[in-house]
């Protein structure tokens, strides 16, 4: 995980933007419910009343509700309204949120009270028209039987009668306060929701006593949380374009950033490193990791930062409804979180293996598809086709696994979410029925218990993919930490030393997971103007001594020096710029022939590689071709013949002019003829160079100013072929073998 993570360092910048536009994204989509949940129980149950203190009160509503107060609320109850004579109603003086709600605090209880009197919402009142009552007169020292009609009295001898009932002393002096208690205590048993709604519809009775068209103020309310709500979505998309941009846009620069890092790390291995990674694996390392990285980068920087965000703001927004059900959310995460920990333990190592196969996969289709025509001459493609398939369906069985776990979870995880859904609503219910809360807020828990629900989903989705993504960010830090062991001194000299002497001084070589020495006390100098030969049995590790020159392994004992200076104290750029290398295996880029044989001298003119391709006598075959030197070669030169590729390749290395030259047995696809004008044409080109020729056929090394023989690492001759005839009874045997008699007998004249 951190190897993920450290790739993100370069583009903080991103991702603290990102951050930013996900918390955006996270209030709106965590407001949206809240917003619904006002539709249903202010826009749709109370007809957009919002408070329950009415903006605008008649003032027989006003008086009212005054006279079950007590001084102190009187107080404040007179400093909050205002009478408008003009309309000839009660207007509240401030609408800031804060006050209101303030004011809804203090007077809900008071308030339905009065609504439960006024509209004979109690049984105990039922038949006694508390409306027709002015209750001033309920106060003993105001209530005089002489100024009444026949009907006050009557209706003041059942007011009387029935407050007697409910245990009110009607002679009291606080007698409307011992009633408001009376009532309190009846409120006592209801839901705040309840007691809510009851003082509302006594806003709504005075509003309309006040002439307020009620359907239009419930409309307007409708239209301006419903255009809140169209913003908050709106935004909400724009914030969401935008993470997406740019995440893709960091992902995609962290993708670029690490193809080119393991490509110019492992442009920088030596064949040490280069042994210790296959080639299938380096090629998967570049594309299928990066590839997994990249993706988990995007949902590391859409998801897991916004997955806690929306968990986090939902908790709390739940928490502010106190609907007594936040035991349902914590039985919810504790599942999720069982399942999330059930498919780490089972996938996360499936997911290792994973990277490992496909690995295996692409080894092995590298190998057949280079290797066709071997497999075709030799029958093979059925046990090919076998062995391809063994690998494919290894990698088939992991990935199947892996998929039918994650076609698990998306089942349990919506049986788990549904189940929550029905649990809510169960519960809800009954407290919509104990008046605890509204239908409003049961959706909105719903909602915001499928959100947190959510963002652990998220995460789960995330602890699927991770594995498989933190395991191929090991394997490309393991390319990317693997020390290369030929490099640059500090100091190390890069003036370019006109003298082009190679000298071998006992030399000593193992391979870095060898046990014993491929070579063995190498010892020669190679001299400008001169030609030195290599020949040896197979395996006897010529190649290997040429590779020593060029620096692609370091000797283990011993030195190599080219100039007089040791090839460890120069810089690779000067010593390789001095070297002019054809390789066993002639290879060839996709291109034109220009293209190629200017490869080693990108400034080389075009005289300069009409000269390379003349001498290395590929000028018949390539003003044969239609286009000449712009004519194209394809990936790995397999438009072009073997004989044809080695000499573009020889052709390569003359247009370099170096100092000295080196070929690693790349005559062997020539025909003597063109053998023979090669050298010919080469010895006038290299007659102020060191050439070093590694053979297998000794005519083509007869001429050699010094041949070195080799015998399973060591040397076992040196001299010239008259001399090592004399000398060398190893050497003399590979002439005979190679030689007819009467040439053997004539190259020792």
């Amino acid at each position: 995980m951190k190897n993920i993570i450290r790739n993100l360092k370069k583009y903080w910048y991103f991702v603290i933007l990102i951050l930013a536009l996900l918390i955006v994204q996270a209030y709106c989509d965590l407001s949206l419910p809240d917003y619904t949940s006002k539709l249903i129980d202010v826009g749709i149950s109370n007809s957009g009343i919002e408070h329950v203190v009415p903006e605008y009160l008649a003032e027989s509503g006003y008086m009212e509700v005054q006279l079950f107060m007590t001084e102190e609320e009187k107080k404040d109850w007179q400093d909050a309204y205002s009478y408008d004579e003009g309309n000839g109603y009660y207007r509240l003086n401030s609408l800031e949120a804060e006050e209101w709600e303030s004011l809804d605090a203090e007077f809900s209880n008071v308030i339905a009270i009065v609504y439960m009197m006024t509209s004979q919402q109690d049984s105990e009142l039922e038949g006694v028209d508390m409306t027709s009552m002015d209750f001033s007169h309920m106060d003993p020292s105001a209530m005089d039987p002489s100024q009444m009609s026949p009907e006050q009295l009557e209706q003041l001898q059942k007011v009387q009668e029935t407050l007697a009932d409910m245990g009110v002393d009607i002679q009291s002096e606080t007698l409307m306060l011992d009633i408001r208690k009376v009532f309190e205590e009846k409120l006592a048993s209801l839901g705040d929701s309840i007691i809510a709604n009851m003082a509302k519809y006594f806003a709504k009775d005075q509003y309309t006593l006040c002439g307020i068209d009620l359907e239009k103020m419930q409309k307007d309310y409708l239209w301006k949380t419903g255009g809140k709500m169209l913003a908050m979505a709106l935004v909400m998309a724009l914030v969401a374009i935008l993470a997406g941009f740019f995440s893709s846009r960091t992902a995609a620069g962290v993708g670029r950033d690490l193809r080119s890092k393991v490509f110019q790390k492992v442009i920088g291995f030596s064949n040490a490193e280069l042994d210790r990674f296959s080639t299938s694996s380096l090629i998967t390392r570049s594309t299928n990791d990066v590839q997994q990285i990249q993706m988990v980068t995007v949902i590391l920087l859409r998801i897991v930062l916004y997955a806690p965000i929306l968990a986090i703001g939902g908790i709390i927004n739940i928490r502010n409804y106190n609907s007594g059900m936040n035991w349902i959310i914590v039985l919810a995460v504790a599942l999720v979180a069982c399942l999330i920990a059930f498919l780490i333990i089972v996938a996360m190592p499936k997911f290792k293996i994973m990277q490992t196969l496909v690995d295996h996969v692409n080894l092995v289709a590298r190998e057949i598809l280079t290797g066709i025509p071997v497999i075709r001459a030799f029958g093979r493609e059925k046990k090919e086709e076998e062995r391809f398939d063994e690998a494919n369906q290894s990698l088939t069985k992991v990935m199947l696994f892996t998929n039918r776990t994650m076609a698990f979870m998306m089942p349990a995880l919506m049986l788990i979410m549904n189940g929550v859904s029905a649990l809510i609503i169960w519960v809800a219910s009954n407290k919509i029925d104990q008046g605890v809360i509204e239908v409003g807020a049961m959706t909105a828990f719903i909602t915001y218990a499928m959100i947190i629900i959510m963002g652990f989903l998220m995460l789960t989705v995330i602890s699927i993919m991770l594995p498989r993504a933190a395991a191929a960010a090991d394997r490309i830090q393991e390319v990317l930490d693997t020390e290369i062991t030929i490099t640059d001194k500090q100091d190390a000299v890069t003036s370019v030393s006109q003298d082009a002497t190679v000298r071998f001084d006992h030399v000593n070589f193992k391979y870095p997971d060898g046990e014993e020495n491929a070579l063995t006390d190498i010892d020669f100098t190679a001299k400008p103007g001169k030609t030195t030969a290599i020949i040896g049995s197979t395996g006897c590790g010529k190649s290997t001594l040429v590779k020593l020159i060029p620096r692609f392994f370091d000797v283990t004992d011993g030195s190599i020096s080219v100039g007089g200076t040791d090839i460890r104290d120069l810089s690779l750029e000067t010593l390789r710029s001095k070297i002019g290398y054809v390789p066993q295996k002639a290879i060839l880029f996709s291109g034109d022939i220009r293209s190629n044989i200017a490869y080693g001298a990108p400034d080389a003119t075009m005289q300069d590689i009409e000269e390379a391709a003349a001498i290395a006598q590929a000028t018949e075959f390539i003003e044969e071709k239609e286009d000449t030197y712009n004519s194209a070669i394809s990936q790995g030169g397999t438009n072009v013949s073997g004989g044809q590729k080695q000499r573009l390749s020889i052709a390569r290395a003359i247009a370099r002019h170096p100092k000295v030259y080196i070929f690693d047995d790349s005559f062997s696809a020539l025909d003597f003829k063109t053998d023979t004008k090669l050298r010919a044409a080469l010895s006038e080109k290299t007659k102020d160079s060191t050439v070093i020729i590694v053979a297998q056929r000794v005519s083509t090394i007869l001429n050699a100013d010094q041949i070195i023989v080799l015998e399973d690492g060591k040397m076992i001759g040196k001299g010239t072929h008259k001399e090592l005839v004399a000398n060398c009874e190893e050497y003399k045997q590979i002439a005979q073998s190679q030689l007819s008699e009467a040439e053997f007998l004539a190259s020792i004249q």
